[in-house]
Parts: structure tokens; C-alpha cells; sequence
């Protein structure tokens, strides 16, 4: 049918379809509430947010129905002047900024004005409020506008009722009620955790379920995340420039299953950002096994200007003016915090003073270039003091090759672990690192070395040692390993470029525009980690060199997840990533195999050095190098004492 012969209905239907009009009020702020209200949890932070910017001391927080029925917000803050109330829950009025500027340098949590209007669209919301200087309270109820007097000391209360009642669809997407109070608990928990110097109280059906009071930092972070994750867990505190970061970050072993308990914040609010986190998990990458997650509770502190928190209506995602800066600000500052042995902050009390005795140098036995590697580090020094110590010191601690190339000889490529190679192997040798030693210096009688002195070995996998709190276990070959591991690295970081191994028939694929971009802007980059590509016509790639220590790598793949790393995460940081999976594959390849038979002065040298290094807690797959067990714990097992 043509145009022109159109009937007047489809004509008139089709005209309409494309006329544009404006949306009712009603209905705008319904659709900007789902970006803002997403369920109970979302109001309890956004009030929250109001309560604190007003200055309060003390939050009540009631609900009923995990916060579907009923959710009450109470404070003792500034209040609101009663010819403001009728602004407060209208769109886009807040008292928090006045220009661009306030908002580029804005520190309080709340700013858009649009969190009260967005509740009273989709749920009753009444609004009752006193300031010092009135004579009593005011309350707004938002539906109808009527303001009347109310009696209240001075603060604010936010009641909301029927959440979603005007959006009944929304209504049916929210959970249980136990499952939408645990929700709310948390973000009472968040807010608690940003401000130890406000008390909180949380009430549910007319019971309280949660009450944390105005307290120091560090014991309102013991009540909120519990002993447990205290105990568990390293202070972390550190300045670099204009970011200063503190909190506590917890041990590789208390590495938990799920992300649960992982709470990042940036100048007192609670964000999830893919850069930190990113950086927090960087840290922790060469020390947790498998698929495990840390935890931490981190407080980044930085300039207003330098932080943008207008992002995400919901005000959880932030970006950084220097992004790459502050990730690696976050990621040593936490790895620094990581650095120290456990058994070092153990005994830090009654080591900190002690300076330990000069060792002679060992002789180096003829092998490999794995005997040739353990022998120019694996005695040690042992100047330092028993005491944990930061990376600056850690950097001037002496080890490593003489020159990057030396790795060259002797490659075998990127096998796994093999701790349950025969002994006789090549990688044995490198077990002798105190051969024609008289007398280890962990054999020293009256010397309380934190992990204690060497007893026997068991089973040809493990050695037993006594300490002063009783017996430690060590796994011999996961603990050579981190030693091999941690001074390989020292080694590379003032070498050149990793050895590369061209490729006799290059290999090609193709390339997305990214990866082409990327392969252009970093071929330094790739350069450093022995890789060399080259762009093709019709947009292909072809891989002409792969790193000598992984000759049976598929060029393509590992071209791919390179580029992949380098245009996520930047060259730096893949570079070290990438050089530091390489010379843990070197370093399990090195380290002292098992059924190897140590004498004590092997085994002590041993102890010796795993005080010495830095992460010696883990290997460089995450497991555990050692465990204690106290003389009280081995009591219980005889039931002595009962």
C-alpha cells in the first residue's frame, strides 16, 4: 500500500510514534529513583550520607520488615531550617555545593540532591527536623507538602514507609526480609568503619542487632570486622605525595573463599573502583593459592581535587586525575605492609634490639646455573636485625646475579612445582649453599632465633625446629623456593631486558584494533619481556620473538594475554607481572628438591635465610612454607595440665 493511500488510523498511529514529549514529573523521578533506590540498603546509605554531612555524634537506624515496611533514620545533627524543608525533597536542591568548583572539590558524601526526591517517589517519606536556634521541631510530610509542627530535639529523623509501593514491579525484585536487613547491616557496618568517631545503633522489629559507640579507629575496625580479622590482619599506614594510605590488610593464610570482607575507601567513602582493587590484589598475587581472596579494610586519603566522585548516581565508583600514580602508591604500600615474615613480628619484641653475628661466606660447589644462582645468595648475610622492616631497607639488603644473562644457561622451560623430584637431580646441587660451613650460625646456643634452631628431618619433605614458643615445621622445599623466588627478583630489577628467543617461522593472527594500538604504543614494553611484534597487512599481527625461558609457550596466546595485561593495567606493571611469572618458574626449578638430606647446618642456614627474606610466609604459589605449634597446643594434645 502506498503512502498516499494510507489509512487515516495507521497514518495518524504512525505520526504519533514519532512525536517526542516531555515525561510527567512523576514519572521522571521514578525513573531516576531506580538508579538511586535500588532496595532498603540503598535509602540506609544515602541517609546515612545526609546524617553525616550534618555534623551528627550519634545514628539511630529502625526497621521493620528489613527496611521494606518501615525504615527510620535518626540524628542529632544540624537539622534543617524549617523554610528548607520543602527543598529538601525536591530534585536537585542541596545546601553541599553552589558551583562547578564546590563540586570538583567536593568532601561531603552527599552532593546531587536528588537521594530525598527519589525516595518520596517511590515510597511515603516524611521528614521531621529541628536546628539549635528554633524553638521546636518541624515535620514535612513529601506526598502532600503539609508542614507541621512537631516536637523533637535537635537533628533529623527520615521516616520511610512502603518502599516501592509506587512501583509495585520493582517491589517483587527484592529479596527476603532477612536476606534485605542483612543488606542494610552492611551499610551500616560500611559507615561505622569510615567514622570510629560516630556511634551507630540499629534496631529491627523493636530489637537491637547492632550497636558500635564513638571509639578510637582501631577498636571500633576490632568490633566491626571482628578479633578474628585483627588478629589476622598487618596495620598498614603510608604516605606518597598527596595520597596517604592506612587500615589493615589481612595475611595470605586468613585468605577467605569469597571476596566478603574486602572494604576499600577513598576520603571516608566506601567505593568499589576496578583500580584499587586491582592494585590491593597485585600485591597479594605471588602469595595467595588458587582462586582465594584477601582481606582488607584500606582508607585512601587524597586531595578533593584530585578524585572525582561524580560518576555513578549511586556514588560508589570514583576516578583519579594521576590513576596509574595512585595504583601504585596502593599496591607498594601494601605489599611493604606484606613484606615482613610472621615469625619476624612474632618475636619482634624480644628481637628488636639483638643485631645478629656476622656468618663466613660459604663456598660455592661446582653445578648448574641453579647451584651457581643458590650460591650467590643463599648465605646470608645476617646483619640485619630480627625485627620486621620496610622495602626501603629490604632494597639494601646484598644477593642476586651478577649480570641478567646469567639465567640464560640451563633453561628448561615453564614446568610446575615438582617437589617430589629424586634426589640426585640437577636442581640438588643447589641444596649445597653452606657445604664446608663449620657451624651454621642458627646452631648458637642461647640465641632465641624466631624460627627457632633446627632439629631433624622428616620424611625427607619437612623440617622441625624449636623456637621459644615451640615447634615449627617447615616445608623445605616451598621455603627454598620463595628465597630463590625473592632474590631473582632483587636481581632483575636492576637488570636489562629478559633474554628472548626468536622464533624461526614468526607467528601470526588476527588482531583487533586494540591489540594493534597496543602493540604499537608499547613496543618497549614487550621489548623488556622478550617479546618482539610486528604488524601485518589486513590487520594481523605476527610474533617474532618469545621470552628464552618459555620456548614452548604458544606465541600466539601469550602475545595475546600480554597485549590483553599491557592495555588493562599499563607497561609497567604488566612488565613486572609478566618477569615475575618467569622467575618463579626459575626459582621452583632452583629450589632444593625433595628427599634431598640437609644436615643441621643446612637446615639452620635455611631458617636463617627464610628470616631474612621478605613474603618467606608463602611460596610463589601461595602455599604455606611453615607452621607452629605451641607448647601450650602440643599440652592439650597429652591432656597435660588436666
Amino acid at each position: 500500500m502506498s503512502a498516499q493511500t494510507q489509512t487515516p488510523e495507521r497514518s495518524g498511529a504512525a505520526s504519533g510514534a514519532r512525536r517526542i514529549r516531555a515525561l510527567p514529573d512523576a514519572l521522571v523521578s521514578q525513573i531516576a529513583a531506580g538508579e538511586v533506590v535500588e532496595r532498603p540498603a540503598s535509602v540506609v546509605r544515602e541517609l546515612l550520607d545526609n546524617a553525616l554531612d550534618a555534623g551528627a555524634a550519634q545514628i539511630t537506624l529502625r526497621l521493620a520488615g528489613g527496611g521494606v515496611r518501615a525504615l527510620v533514620v535518626e540524628d542529632d545533627g544540624s537539622g534543617i531550617e524549617r523554610d528548607d524543608l520543602p527543598l529538601a525533597v525536591q530534585r536537585h536542591a542541596t545546601s553541599k555545593i553552589a558551583s562547578l568548583a564546590d563540586l570538583e572539590a567536593v568532601q561531603t558524601m552527599g552532593f546531587r540532591g536528588e537521594a530525598l526526591a527519589a525516595i518520596a517517589s517511590v515510597a511515603e517519606l516524611a521528614i521531621t527536623s529541628r536546628t539549635e536556634s528554633a524553638a521546636h521541631g518541624w515535620r514535612l510530610a513529601a506526598a502532600s507538602g503539609e508542614l507541621e509542627p512537631a516536637a523533637r530535639a535537635r537533628g533529623t529523623t527520615v521516616q520511610v514507609h512502603e518502599l516501592f509501593f509506587a512501583t509495585p514491579a520493582r517491589r517483587r525484585f527484592l529479596k527476603s526480609e532477612a536476606t534485605e536487613l542483612a543488606h542494610a547491616l552492611e551499610a551500616v557496618r560500611r559507615h561505622a568503619l569510615a567514622r570510629p568517631d560516630v556511634g551507630f545503633a540499629v534496631w529491627h522489629e523493636g530489637r537491637l542487632v547492632a550497636q558500635w559507640r564513638a571509639a578510637a579507629p582501631a577498636v571500633r575496625r576490632a568490633e566491626v570486622l571482628g578479633p578474628a580479622f585483627v588478629a589476622a590482619s598487618r596495620a598498614l599506614q603510608a604516605g606518597r605525595g598527596p595520597l596517604t594510605v592506612e587500615g589493615r590488610v589481612g595475611l595470605p593464610e586468613a585468605a577467605r573463599a569469597r571476596a566478603d570482607q574486602q572494604y576499600l575507601f577513598v576520603n571516608g567513602r566506601h567505593v568499589r573502583d576496578r583500580l584499587l582493587a586491582h592494585a590491593v590484589r597485585a600485591a597479594y598475587e605471588d602469595q595467595l593459592h588458587g582462586s582465594r581472596q584477601p582481606a582488607y579494610a584500606l582508607f585512601v586519603h587524597i586531595a578533593p581535587e584530585l578524585v572525582d566522585v561524580n560518576v555513578h548516581p549511586t556514588k560508589i565508583e570514583v576516578r583519579f586525575r594521576d590513576a596509574r600514580a595512585v595504583h601504585q602508591a596502593l599496591l607498594h604500600a601494601v605489599q611493604e605492609a606484606l613484606a615482613p615474615s610472621r615469625a619476624l613480628a612474632d618475636g619482634a619484641a624480644a628481637d628488636a634490639q639483638r643485631q645478629v653475628p656476622d656468618a663466613a661466606p660459604a663456598p660455592a660447589p661446582a653445578g648448574g646455573w641453579q647451584a651457581r644462582l643458590m650460591l650467590a645468595d643463599a648465605a646470608p648475610t645476617l646483619r640485619e636485625p630480627a625485627a620486621p622492616w620496610h622495602g626501603a631497607a629490604a632494597a639494601q639488603r646484598s644477593g642476586g646475579l651478577a649480570a641478567w644473562t646469567a639465567l640464560r644457561n640451563g633453561v628448561e622451560g615453564a614446568a610446575g612445582c615438582a617437589a617430589g623430584s629424586e634426589p640426585g637431580s640437577a636442581a640438588d646441587s643447589a641444596a649445597d649453599f653452606v657445604a664446608g660451613s663449620a657451624a651454621a650460625p642458627g646452631a648458637a646456643p642461647g640465641v632465641d632465633w624466631p624460627l627457632g634452631r633446627a632439629l631433624a628431618q622428616l620424611g625427607g619433605v619437612y623440617l622441625l625446629a624449636e623456637n621459644a614458643r615451640g615447634l615449627v615445621v617447615v616445608d623445605i622445599h616451598a621455603a627454598h623456593e620463595r628465597i630463590v623466588y625473592e632474590r631473582l627478583k632483587r636481581a632483575a630489577a636492576a637488570g636489562a631486558a629478559l633474554p628472548a628467543q626468536p622464533l624461526l617461522i614468526p607467528a601470526h593472527f588476527a588482531a583487533t584494533a586494540t591489540e594493534l594500538a597496543t602493540a604499537e604504543a608499547e613496543q618497549a614494553a614487550l621489548h623488556a619481556l622478550g617479546l618482539e611484534a610486528s604488524a601485518l597487512s589486513g590487520g594481523s599481527l605476527a610474533v617474532r620473538s618469545v621470552p628464552a625461558a618459555l620456548p614452548q609457550a604458544d606465541p600466539v596466546e601469550l602475545m595475546r594475554s600480554v597485549l590483553h595485561e599491557l592495555a588493562e593495567a599499563g607497561s609497567s606493571r604488566t612488565v613486572q607481572r609478566a618477569r615475575d611469572d618467569l622467575l618463579a618458574t626459575m626459582a621452583c626449578h632452583g629450589a632444593v628438591r625433595a628427599n634431598r638430606r640437609l644436615t643441621l647446618e643446612e637446615m639452620n642456614a635455611l631458617l636463617r635465610a627464610m628470616e631474612a627474606t621478605e613474603r618467606a610466609d608463602t611460596c610463589n604459589h601461595g602455599r604455606p612454607t611453615w607452621r607452629e605449634v605451641t607448647l601450650r597446643e602440643l599440652d592439650a594434645l597429652f591432656l597435660r595440665g588436666r
